[in-house]
């Protein structure tokens, strides 16, 4: 589904794609791995913040994979973000970081909401180091809770050790609500499935 353009892509393609958290998500049958940007259709992702202006060299260098359960449980994501991202020098923005907890704590619930459609009603975030550019990213989340066309979902952004022995390091924590409209029926015939 995705080919890199040139070598620093490539590089980071193949350092995820042979990551020891990566093969140990990908040998978990409960998990179905996806690239869910990829899925949008070519003459959307100009017009998709996280799908197609956030991506490309010095931002989100390859497009994010995904890991989530069927059940609507987990969910994590693994991406590799660049040096044109920054709010202050070599420091990735808060901004960025608060949309991607936004996005990966929607994609965790979405199986368990009606339609797989979600609504952002609420988001919290406390920052607890600075995330630094031209690093790996781990998105962790998981769903706590769901009543209805309402899920609860809480999840963290940490470091993706690149040395054996390293731990990960915590960046920010979030927690969120979800809400599927109720009009989430013609939304879901009008978008693409990702």
């Amino acid at each position: 589904m995705y080919t890199p353009d040139d070598e620093e892509s490539q590089a980071k393609e193949d350092f995820i794609n042979s990551h020891p958290l990566v093969m140990g998500l990908r040998s978990d049958p409960d998990l179905i791995e996806a690239r869910p940007h990829l899925k949008i259709p070519p003459a959307w992702r100009k017009q998709s913040l996280t799908g197609g202006t956030l991506i490309g060299p010095g931002k989100v260098t390859v497009p994010p994979f995904s890991w989530c359960e069927n059940t609507g449980k987990t969910f994590v994501q693994i991406s590799h973000v660049g040096t044109d991202l920054c709010g202050h020098m070599g420091i990735v923005h808060g901004g960025f970081l608060a949309t991607m907890l936004d996005e990966g704590l929607a994609r965790c619930c979405l199986p368990v909401l009606p339609y797989r459609i979600g609504m952002t009603a609420k988001l919290e975030i406390n920052y607890k180091a600075p995330a630094l550019a031209n690093q790996y990213l781990v998105l962790r989340a998981t769903t706590t809770k769901v009543e209805g066309r309402k899920a609860w979902v809480e999840g963290q952004i940490e470091t993706l050790p690149t040395k054996v022995g390293e731990q990960p390091v915590v960046l920010a924590t979030a927690s969120a609500l979800y809400v599927s409209p109720k009009h989430a029926s013609i939304m879901a015939n009008a978008l693409p499935v990702t």
